[in-house]
């Protein structure tokens, strides 16, 4: 069979099973496993074995079940709490009042954390009751608090860049260092936008009693943010400074969490044994798809569509802006139609030589990717953070849709950014590697 047809069947093929309903790691086992046999016959299955051993048998992964951990128990103890408290107080005299809280309590969370889903919903659930009471936008709120959530997979520690990584070979440590300054830039591109927005149209209605003022002294301030500012230093310190591997991170990172939740919060037995449950579901779903999409990633280099490809592509001579180009519709449309983790599993394995092809630095395919997949996370019928708010504040998918449409342009203004600037992405990375 021609290597087009096939590419075609089998995309086709997953594709009709993901319309169809089918949970997606079946539906990316299945036509991996058809891939393998249409081309090798039954006996090609018998490097199977070989090929899941090889691909789970890795060091690397085993920091996303910790990095779930970690926010799970961070998120149920309501440590985050203090937290929107304290930052409300520090950023109360912005243009925005509390909108620039929820941009900076979810930079903040998203620094020890690695989710967006966790982010959204543990920000979202402390700061909608204190938006709400305030007489702020609903519309204005929903949509800082989503686009805010999203930063949970660019700030480092994130679980994308991990399977990023663990598919490509390129260094966790340095995709973490990459997404620092993005991260922070895109955080306060939000943080502008917001300030813009109340200066040219009021974001709140007067509510008699309440006002923004929150009267801590700043000896409270301060001791409710030590928690969180030293857990960031153990978790991102360790790996920027060499002392810890990701994974030695998110270990440290759980247990000094479990410290946090037990001094600051609320933890006990049944809130801890509600956050292991939860992080074993939530890993094993991840892993589960990480196994179908490694099954997925060897029925293409088997039938070596993926060579196939980049020599195809390659033979149209595309320049590289156009090829940036194309990559970015590719991914606009993908990102409304699947989830950040799918998005992944699918396309790096199959795209990833042709990146390499055209000279395209691996460390900014990988935080433009992850800009893409955020801005999926806020695009409807499957944009994840929309559903998180919407299930949080009880208000209609369109409001919430409404809400986040203007942080469309300022991602993809700022994705334009960081390809004409690629020292954004790759400054970090390369002083603390080449020091």
């Amino acid at each position: 069979m021609d290597w087009a047809a096939q590419l075609v069947l089998v995309l086709g093929l997953l594709l009709a099973l993901l319309l169809g309903g089918m949970w997606l790691p079946f539906a990316i086992l299945i036509s991996g496993l058809l891939s393998i046999v249409a081309v090798d016959g039954w006996f090609g299955l018998n490097a199977l074995g070989f090929v899941l051993w090889g691909g789970t048998n890795s060091f690397t992964l085993t920091g996303i079940p910790l990095f779930i951990l970690m926010s799970e128990i961070l998120l149920r103890c309501g440590v985050t709490v203090p937290l929107y408290r304290s930052l409300a107080r520090i950023v109360q005299p912005l243009p925005g009042g509390l909108l620039q809280t929820n941009v900076l309590a979810s930079a903040l969370f998203a620094a020890i954390c690695g989710s967006s889903v966790a982010t959204a919903a543990a920000i979202g659930t402390v700061a909608l009751p204190n938006l709400e009471s305030h007489g702020y936008d609903r519309r204005a709120a929903f949509g800082s608090l989503a686009a805010g959530g999203t930063l949970g997979i660019l700030i480092p520690p994130s679980i994308p860049l991990i399977l990023y990584g663990s598919f490509t070979e390129v260094s966790v440590a340095k995709l973490f260092m990459a997404g620092v300054v993005p991260g922070i830039a895109l955080a306060l591109l939000f943080m502008a936008y917001i300030a813009v927005r109340a200066l040219v149209k009021p974001v709140r209605k007067p509510v008699e009693g309440t006002g923004d003022e929150v009267r801590l002294p700043l000896w409270r301030t301060v001791a409710d943010l030590v928690p969180f500012t030293f857990l960031m230093v153990v978790v991102l310190g360790g790996i920027y400074f060499g002392f810890a591997t990701p994974t030695e991170a998110a270990a440290l990172g759980c247990a000094f969490a479990l410290v946090i939740g037990a001094m600051f919060g609320g933890l006990n037995r049944t809130v801890l044994a509600q956050a292991v449950e939860a992080s074993l579901r939530g890993s094993c779903a991840i892993l589960f798809i990480v196994v179908a999409a490694m099954v997925f990633a060897f029925a293409f280099e088997n039938a070596s569509l993926g060579t196939r490809l980049t020599e195809w592509l390659l033979s149209f001579n595309l320049d590289r802006n156009a090829f940036l180009a194309a990559l970015l519709l590719l991914y606009v449309v993908l990102g409304c139609l699947l989830e950040s983790i799918a998005m992944i599993v699918i396309t790096v394995p199959l795209l990833f030589p042709t990146v390499l092809a055209y000279g395209i630095d691996p460390l900014w395919f990988a935080i433009a990717l992850v800009i893409l997949i955020e801005f999926g996370q806020l695009t409807p019928p499957f944009g994840i953070n929309l559903f998180v708010i919407k299930r949080i504040s009880g208000a209609p998918l369109g409001q919430v849709v409404r809400g986040t449409v203007p942080y469309y342009g300022l991602m993809i203004g700022f994705l334009l950014v960081i390809t004409a600037f690629p020292q954004i992405v790759t400054w970090l990375p390369g002083m603390m590697f080449e020091r």
